[in-house]
């Protein structure tokens, strides 16, 4: 059982490319892993995980002993738990767990569907640089 959490994400969307930075930097650490929504990681998940194959959304998973994948949370829910794992003063985000759940997600739904036209779409995954690149997963 793997024993630190994953951030999947989508490799092609420059937003998501800019948070994956973000937590690289804010995750002093160096514990949270991170593989692409079209690496072969990612699709092992999905395979396992059905209900969450059509979700357009981070997918953050915890090691957990439920089964091998471990505890997965997306939308609203994944950038909370991100949150919480990073600490320091990322955790006062937390305190959007007072929204119900079903507000936090129509708004990163809402958010979602236009990332690609503010944060534009890039041709292929960039390549991580040498010293983080043990933190990325295929």
């Amino acid at each position: 059982m793997r024993q630190t959490p994953v951030l999947l994400y989508d490799g092609l969307c420059g937003f998501c490319d800019r948070t994956v930075q973000l937590v690289l930097r804010a995750d002093r650490r160096g514990t949270i892993r991170f593989a692409s929504l079209q690496g072969e990681f990612a699709a092992s998940v999905l395979e396992r995980h059905t209900v969450i194959r059509d979700v357009d959304s981070l997918v953050f998973i915890e090691p957990g002993d439920d089964d091998e994948t471990g505890r997965l949370h997306v939308r609203s829910g994944a950038v909370l738990r991100i949150a919480w794992h990073l600490g320091g003063a990322w955790r006062v985000l937390v305190v959007f767990r007072l929204v119900p759940r079903p507000f936090r997600d129509w708004a990163y739904d809402l958010f979602a569907r236009h990332r690609y036209r503010i944060f534009g779409r890039l041709d292929a995954c960039p390549i991580p640089l040498s010293e983080v690149r043990s933190r990325f997963m295929d």
